[in-house]
């Protein structure tokens, strides 16, 4: 009798995915003639998880060593260039310990499992919006040379987690997840500016961004809180009949898993009175808390990476450049428009769109928290065998700059990278070698990804 890593169990068309339970592994392989209850366990799979931010961030206030520089005026289009060369002219490349910005301060925790990524360029697209391409383009990489050879109006072609979950999700429901914390019902943009994974040429992966529809797509029954009372006493039944009576870890790590679906249970339905308690004409959802949103699709995302549902996320924050009004619970009292705030840094202007981004890491902090805490069947935690990167497809939200792109690398991928560090990379490293580093640290054997001419071999332990 065969034992897979994660067991599946249903009942009247509802379905759960049970964590790691060693003791219930082992009474299998005792009733298979093993001779003995053994906790022998395979090695953890690797996952990976892209977060993106939109609209870019205040430079000054995310860069080591730019918190006195000259704050930007806007720069229209692609016209960032002209700020270009004085910039680039104190990049001096190289590995340094990392110190914490202004900006980064809610990861002092953490300082020890994320290394800072600087110096990385995406290659400039003819003919698309510059925060359309800042999205669309980001996990690509495809060059315009390499769009017209193969005859793409727009170089969108297949994306990084589309390429690594070909490779990563055989052993997984799904090859790759992606979610969205856009909670506009009604569309205010094209899709390339809402968008980041891409099947292939406008071929898109949509993402969910309800999520009740996200969690009835990870558990696949619509009607599954009418159940989860009948999967509960399955899970412990079968338990019991494996095992005889469960470890003390193992009841705590499956006490653990319930509580957290019925607390996800009662936060979605917190979400949807907002909804419906909200008397305004614009979309409803759009006024929901940020933070609570954010949080509720990401521990959504990490039931799905604890349970072996998937092993490859995108996780849009938000959409490039709509300009309609976010309640950030916390930071201000009204809701507010973060686009046109970053184009009106001058002043004091920058200290309200810094607020956003120290938001916005909060809850990058608040996913490798919670990925530190989820034990996987070895001991370890997801995070140590996970890579979960933080970055925008622009560089400063007021100069639209595609260039020096913020990068956040955490995780280590189990044992393969070496964290806690500043490296600078040499000005006009392209984006897409740091997208094939990830590539081969998932485990593709490939040399090349999109206009890539190598890897971030600082990376690397």
């Amino acid at each position: 009798m065969t034992f897979t890593r994660r067991k599946f169990l249903k009942t009247k068309g509802a379905v759960l995915t049970l964590p790691f339970l060693p003791s219930i592994a082992g009474a299998v392989e005792d009733r298979a003639g093993t001779g003995g209850v053994h906790d022998k366990v395979g090695k953890p799979s690797k996952k990976l998880v892209i977060m993106y931010v939109p609209n870019g961030l205040v430079r000054r206030c995310f860069f080591p060593g730019e918190e006195m520089a000259d704050l930007p005026g806007f720069v229209g289009g692609f016209n960032a260039d002209k700020t270009k060369s004085e910039l680039r002219k104190k990049n001096k490349p190289g590995i340094y310990p990392l110190e914490l910005t202004s900006t980064m301060q809610p990861l002092a925790e953490h300082i020890k499992d994320i290394s800072l990524v600087t110096g990385l360029d995406r290659t400039f697209k003819n003919g698309q919006d510059v925060h359309a391409q800042g999205a669309s383009c980001y996990l690509t990489s495809l060059s315009p040379e390499q769009a017209q050879a193969a005859g793409i109006k727009h170089p969108n072609g297949r994306s990084l987690d589309q390429v690594i979950g070909d490779h990563v999700g055989y052993t997984t429901a799904f090859n790759s997840l992606e979610i969205s914390c856009n909670g506009f019902k009604a569309g205010k943009e094209s899709i390339y500016f809402n968008n980041i994974s891409w099947y292939g040429p406008d071929k898109i992966a949509p993402s969910i961004k309800d999520p009740e529809k996200l969690y009835e797509r990870l558990f696949l029954a619509d009607g599954y809180r009418r159940h989860v009372t009948d999967v509960t006493d399955l899970v412990l039944a079968d338990a019991k009949s494996l095992s005889k009576k469960l470890g003390r870890r193992d009841r705590e790590t499956l006490g653990e898993f319930m509580a957290m679906i019925r607390d996800i249970e009662v936060r979605i339905e917190k979400l949807q009175k907002l909804v419906s308690a909200a008397d305004i004409t614009i979309p409803k959802n759009e006024l929901l808390p940020r933070g609570e949103y954010i949080r509720l699709q990401a521990d959504l995302m990490l039931l799905a990476l604890q349970m072996g549902i998937t092993n490859v996320c995108t996780f849009m924050v938000g959409p490039e450049r709509w300009d309609a009004s976010l309640l950030y619970e916390g930071v201000f009292p009204d809701p507010v428009q973060h686009h046109n705030m970053t184009h009106n840094q001058k002043g004091e202007g920058y200290k309200s769109v810094q607020k956003i981004d120290i938001f916005h890491m909060e809850q990058y902090a608040y996913i490798l928290s919670r990925m530190k805490a989820i034990k996987d069947a070895d001991g370890t935690s997801l995070l140590d065998n996970s890579i979960v990167t933080y970055g925008a497809g622009l560089g400063d939200g007021a100069t639209h700059q595609y260039y020096d792109l913020p990068l956040i690398v955490a995780g280590r991928a189990q044992g393969q990278i070496k964290q806690g560090r500043f490296i600078q990379s040499a000005s006009g490293t392209l984006n897409s070698n740091m997208w094939l580093t990830i590539a081969n640290l998932m485990g593709l054997e490939i040399e090349q990804f999109a206009d890539s001419s190598g890897v971030i071999s600082d990376l690397w332990t």
